[in-house]
């Protein structure tokens, strides 16, 4: 079975990447997709702030943590309720798509890039943040470390 992953995470470039590769490879039975939403790492105040905490405080910002995960976790379905839409209209039955969240990265690229290796994934699609500037194309920063890191894999850039 071929294996395909498409990073995600509700941008309209994301959402583009999932639309391009379900009018691409719509009908092919025998892929199966893993959609890849990467968790944000927590903002600084739920881990840090400086000081040694007494054991009340690490257990405020423990539940703080938890809120934070959670409506995390919330918004992760919203964006992969809208990728198995999008995948369902190109006639991809659920049976051939998988959802991962996967939390506690600092750095998305290379998460993503562990996931598609380690997943032993044949193709890596991602959508491009950036902008034209001067007649240029500037690629997200996740999206420019993916293709100078991906050595290996093949990674399909959709505008």
């Amino acid at each position: 079975m071929n294996k395909m992953l498409i990073a995600i995470d509700g941008t309209e470039g994301s959402l583009r990447a999932v639309e391009y590769a379900g009018s691409q490879f719509s009908g092919m039975a025998d892929l199966k997709i893993t959609l890849l939403h990467v968790l944000p790492y927590p903002p600084a105040p739920l881990w840090d702030d400086g000081h040694i905490p007494t054991r009340e405080e690490n257990e405020e910002r423990d539940k703080a943590l938890d809120r934070w995960l959670f409506r995390q976790r919330i918004k992760a379905e919203s964006i992969f309720e809208k990728a198995l839409e999008t995948l369902g209209r190109h006639n991809f039955s659920p049976e051939q798509i998988e959802q991962k969240a996967v939390s506690d990265s600092t750095d998305a690229a290379e998460t993503i890039l562990e996931q598609a290796r380690d997943g032993g994934y044949k193709t890596l699609v991602v959508g491009r943040r950036g902008s034209y500037r001067a007649g240029r194309l500037f690629m997200g920063s996740v999206t420019t470390k993916i293709i100078n890191h991906g050595a290996g894999l093949a990674i399909c850039v959709v505008e």
